[in-house]
Formats: C-alpha cells, structure tokens, sequence
C-alpha cells in the first residue's frame, strides 16, 4: 500500500499505473463490500436468503457478481503481492535491512487489522494480508514461473477441499448457514442497529471465526496464492505497465471473455439448482476462478488507460486514492458504519440492494476528491504515515515540500 524507502517517492519517479491500478481496486472493492455493511453476513453468500432479489435489485447483484465479486479483491491481493517484491527491493538497493523491517511493517499490519477487525467491521482482510506476507517475503527472489507455478498450487487448495466437502457432506448439515432463521436474521439485524457495544455480539465471533479457522481452510491459501502470483507478475512487468499494448488488449479481451463466461456458467448452474443448499459448494467455484482472469481483464485495461492518458484527470484521481489506499480502505469502513450501523443512521438490513448501490457512490464521491486534495498538502495518507513511522521507528515527514507533488 505504500513504498518501501525512509524517504517519499517523488510524484515523477511513480509508478503512475501501479497507483492507478492500486486506487481502482480499492473503490471496485466496496461493491461488495457494501453488501455485508448493509445486511446480514449470509447475503455474501446466498444472496436469496435475505432482501429482495427482483427486479432492479436483482440486476444490481447480478452485475456485481461477475464484474466485481472476487474480481477486485483479486486485483488488490495481486498488487499487495507485487508490494511486497517492491518494499524489499527498495530498501535492499539502499543497503537496508528488508526482511527485518519487513517483518516489522508486516506485524503492524496485522495489529491495525485486529483493531479494525474488532473495533469496526469484522470483514477485515488486512489480518490475512500480515499473516500471509510474513511468509510470501521468503520467496521474492524466486523466478516469476516458480512463484506463479507455487500461487496457482495455493489457490487450487480451498477449491478442491470445498469441492470434496460438497461430494461427501450432507446439505442438511450446511443448510442453516446457508438459509439462516429468521430469528439468527432478526438478532444480527438487531444487534447492528443497536450502539457499538450491541454489535459486539455479533462481529466479535465473527471477527474470531474467520480469523481462525476461515484464516486456516481458506483465506491463507487465497491470499497466499494470490500474493505470489502478484509478485510474479510484477516481475513480468504486468503490473508496472512494462508490457507492450498489444499484450494488455489480449489480456483485456482474453481475461474478460473467460473469466465473464465462467461467472455466467456459475449464475445458470446455481439458478438452475434452484440455489438449493447441495449446490453451495460447487457453484462457489465458478467465480472463485473466474475472478483471476477478468482481474487480468482489469489490469490490461487500466494499464491501457494509463498509457492513453497518463496526465488525465482519470488517472490522476485513481492514482491518488492508490497512494492513499490504506487510509481510504478504513475510511470506507468508518463512513459505510456510520450509515448503516446504530451508532450512525442505523439504516442496517433496511437498504435494498439498489439503495446499497447508491451508499457506493456517495462514498466514492467523497474519497476521490478528498485523496487528491490531501495529496496536496501531504506526502501520504494519515495512515500509511504512522504505519511508515511504526516500521521504520522513526517519526516520518508527512507535509509536502511543495504543493504539486
């Protein structure tokens, strides 16, 4: 989320695309996002357990299904691995110590992670991102097809493993996750629109379970082998818009052809299936998979865009909020809760997909101008600053000198 020298990186010596890249994820990720912001967990899921699901709303979702759900947080995963290459890299060709405050920079991620898991929301991904580039780092001076190779083995883990729970459990043992009560529906609903200690009951074992035993089954091993196929491609230049044009509009019409195809494929099976319980398992792998080639789709397209418009006003505007990911990702967190949550509006489960949708783009209409404008006046966000700080254990420059960098 930031770069790895003591001192800024000056606007000219950017990677403009890798920033644009980084500030276009982190908005797509809150489509999604909002759905669990805004109703019960379960509506992750198994979308027809809670809401309505006709009509606009149904289109609402179904878009987001196959163009965002898994596709953005793919991306982000993607340039996080790529970071990692990045940080040590830098800090090596000053002679520092890159594992050391690596380690460092990685434990502090897992302690903001903890707090805005437990405190906030209990959808945090930064615990698992601490978690995993503790161990990823080790390989960063592996060749890009090993660690493709070694990714891809990762992410086939989780899949094969819910495949065979699917073959060999029975759906009557997954159904009340699947399709909650109404009263466990009514108690998440209340416990939400209720103060912050109220929501505790509900986001501190939730919090818990997917830092456990979710971090274990599934989330390493996503975000694990997303990492090192992050940092292989930014090796081959993918991500660094290093690769010839040519190259990025195959990608876009290659990775949009499959990956939208195979997220349709899963849409018709489960709606075939009658989004019947049996089902659940194996219609998670459509998307699951879908979302690595289409995150290829995203990456030739905003890296085309880039070349295009390297000085546009598009460009510049998702390059400030890459520089500022960090910052902006809890303050999604901060605004969502605020509308949705007791201690805010209170509007929780009472928001229709739509509604939901509306939410989205208010909050990017405030991130957007507000990164720029921070960016102004400072060097980086507020909290990639005190994370700076906390990694290099030194109080980090945070004014601009000038106020056009």
């Amino acid at each position: 989320m930031t770069d790895a020298e003591d001192g800024p990186t000056p606007a000219s010596d950017r990677i403009v695309g890798l920033d644009a890249l980084r500030g276009f994820a982190l908005l797509g990720i809150l489509v999604i996002n909002v759905r669990a912001f805004s109703m019960p967990e379960v509506v992750l899921t198994n979308p027809t357990a809670y809401g309505d699901l006709t009509g606009a709303n149904y289109w609402v979702w179904f878009a987001g299904h196959v163009l965002v759900e898994g596709k953005f947080i793919t991306l982000f995963t993607l340039l996080f691995g790529g970071g990692v290459v990045l940080f040590a890299r830098s800090v090596e060709s000053k002679g520092g110590p890159a594992l050391e405050l690596h380690f460092r920079r990685s434990g502090w991620l897992v302690a903001f992670g903890l707090a805005h898991a437990y405190l906030l929301w209990y959808g945090d991904i930064l615990v698992a991102y601490g978690v995993c580039a503790l161990g990823v780092v080790f390989l960063r001076d592996r060749p890009p097809r090993a660690l493709a190779s070694l990714g891809i083995v990762l992410l086939a883990f989780p899949s094969i493993t819910e495949v065979a729970s699917g073959l060999t459990v029975d759906p009557a043992a997954i159904a009340s996750s699947w399709q909650p009560s109404g009263a466990a529906l009514r108690a998440e609903i209340e416990a939400y629109r209720g103060g912050w200690l109220e929501q505790m009951d509900h986001r501190v074992p939730t919090a818990l379970e997917r830092q456990t035993s979710g971090l274990l089954g599934y989330s390493a091993w996503r975000v694990g082998g997303s990492m090192l196929l992050g940092m292989a491609l930014f090796k081959w230049g993918l991500l660094t818009n290093d690769r010839s044009s040519r190259f990025y509009r195959w990608l876009v019409v290659g990775g949009a052809a499959s990956g939208i195809a195979l997220s349709l494929v899963g849409v018709w099976y489960v709606q075939a299936n009658d989004w019947a319980a049996g089902v659940a398992l194996f219609w998670r792998q459509f998307n699951y998979w879908a979302s690595f080639p289409l995150a290829g789709a995203y990456i030739g397209l905003v890296m085309l865009y880039c070349r295009w418009r390297p000085d546009g006003v598009a460009t510049r505007a998702l390059a400030a909020v890459g520089r500022t990911a960090f910052s902006n990702y809890v303050l999604q967190t901060v605004l969502a809760t605020s509308v949705f949550y007791g201690h805010g509006l209170g509007l929780f489960g009472g928001v229709s997909r739509v509604g939901a949708l509306g939410v989205v783009v208010a909050i990017w209409a405030i991130q957007v101008p507000l990164s720029a404008l921070w960016l102004r006046h400072f060097r980086f966000g507020p909290l990639e600053w005190l994370w700076r700080t906390l990694t290099y254990g030194s109080l980090q420059p945070i004014r601009n000198g000038r106020t056009d960098d």
